[in-house]
């Protein structure tokens, strides 16, 4: 496609900046995204899979449990509890140096849970995420691994799905959200593909669909925007280069 500059709009100071997605017109987006509906070429796709990476959250090699307990007497404050444990021992307080002692190890001991917590919660929302999704690529329905999506990719949602990535609506069929996971609220979401004005937090982006939450009723397509490995707050942009 074509090169089109990114729309923009002058802020209350005077000064021009991007238009968010939600705030861009379906044929605005797909511009910006270098995209189409009839969905990106394979030879397309695998090059921006090469320069955005996986559509998947990142994995850090994990270490043995002993010694991430370890870790956490790596402290200055442990430092300053154990020089201290040392010192009544010295004097023979055996009693404080027992006290010292057990409060390092309970602190170090609560810190390894919540970090072992903190990695299970991580691992959950990991096997919430759908595997496949259904793209139109080619100009034809194909089913592909979640990881493999990229921006621009073109998305077809159906009832029971989950959203495998942050996706701007180019259309929708009484398409309704469920968003709990996104914003803490049980009730489902009613999804448009019009244009959205002002600053909106996440839950008011109703042009939008975001990855992990679940597809109650109805059906869309949508484009996808940027994937697991990026974040929420910066669009996609293609080089100057592009097709």
């Amino acid at each position: 496609m074509t090169k089109m500059n990114n729309p923009k709009f002058t802020t209350p100071s005077g000064d021009t900046a991007p238009r968010q997605v939600w705030q861009q017109t379906v044929d605005a987006v797909l511009a910006q995204t270098k995209s189409q509906a009839a969905g990106l070429s394979s030879a397309d796709a695998a090059e921006r899979l090469n320069t955005c990476g996986p559509n998947a959250l990142p994995e850090k090699k994990g270490k043995p449990g002993w010694l991430r307990f370890l870790a956490h007497f790596n402290d200055v404050l442990i430092y300053v509890l154990l020089a201290a444990a040392a010192l009544t021992a010295i004097m023979g307080h055996w009693v404080d140096t027992l006290v010292i002692l057990g409060v390092t190890v309970i602190n170090a001991l609560i810190g390894h849970i919540q970090e072992s917590n903190a990695e299970k919660s991580l691992q959950g929302i990991r096997n919430m995420l759908s595997s496949d999704a259904r793209v139109q690529r080619n100009g034809k329905h194909e089913t592909i691994p979640t990881r493999d999506l990229v921006p621009g990719d073109i998305v077809i949602l159906r009832a029971g799905d989950r959203v495998p990535a942050d996706m701007r609506l180019i259309e929708t069929h009484n398409l309704r959200v469920e968003e709990a996971i996104l914003t803490g609220e049980s009730t489902v979401v009613d999804k448009i593909t019009d244009a959205l004005e002002g600053d909106l937090p996440l839950g008011d982006r109703v042009n939008m669909v975001f990855s992990g939450t679940t597809v109650s009723a109805g059906g869309g397509i949508g484009v996808v925007d940027r994937h697991r490995r990026g974040d929420r707050t910066r669009p996609y942009q293609p080089d100057d280069g592009g097709h």
